[in-house]
């Protein structure tokens, strides 16, 4: 899988037909979609979700894209472990869990869980922080692992104008890794 940073936003290709968070479809890619009609016309739409394994995967890639943007070195860590990747910012290095959100909830709010596989919350001899990606907005909070002690679940609102997240202090917080 290749993964290239375009405009800003991460794009991701790869011989499984992955290409900016979809997969596509290979007769669409072979010129005979059954959707297409003769005028060239689409009557529908026949892209498959990604796997939960890939949005992580995709949510990674975003985080490592914009970390490096902003001058920071991170790694990935061999094995399984409950943090995702390593950012190093010269004077330390940091366990960086990476959430996602692809949609957003009833009211406009975006579900991330501050969880693994278990409904144990992650703590501080786990990880320093958590990020989580916002896809369809491409936005970032960044949390330090005091924060979400208490919490197994977020919910956040960046965009809606009636509600207002008590997080939203932690938005774009890339000043915490650096």
């Amino acid at each position: 899988m290749g993964v290239e940073l375009v405009q800003g936003r991460v794009a991701v290709a790869g011989d499984n037909g992955i290409v900016g968070g979809a997969i596509g479809c290979p007769w669409r890619d072979a010129g005979r979609c059954p959707f297409v009609l003769r005028s060239g016309q689409v009557r529908a739409e026949c892209w498959v979700p990604l796997t939960r394994k890939q949005r992580g995967e995709l949510a990674e890639a975003a985080f490592m894209a914009r970390a490096t943007a902003l001058g920071l070195r991170v790694s990935k860590p061999w094995g399984e472990m409950r943090y995702d990747l390593i950012v190093d910012n010269g004077r330390k290095l940091l366990r960086v869990q990476v959430k996602s959100a692809h949609h957003a909830g009833r009211y406009g709010g975006y579900p991330i869980q501050a969880h693994g596989c278990s409904t144990r919350a992650y703590d501080a001899s786990e990880i320093d922080l958590l990020a989580a990606y916002l896809v369809p907005i491409d936005m970032w909070y960044l949390f330090p692992v005091e924060e979400f002690l208490k919490y197994k679940g977020m919910m956040l609102f960046p965009v809606s104008r009636g509600r207002r997240s008590k997080f939203e202090k932690f938005r774009e917080n890339w000043g915490i890794v650096r």
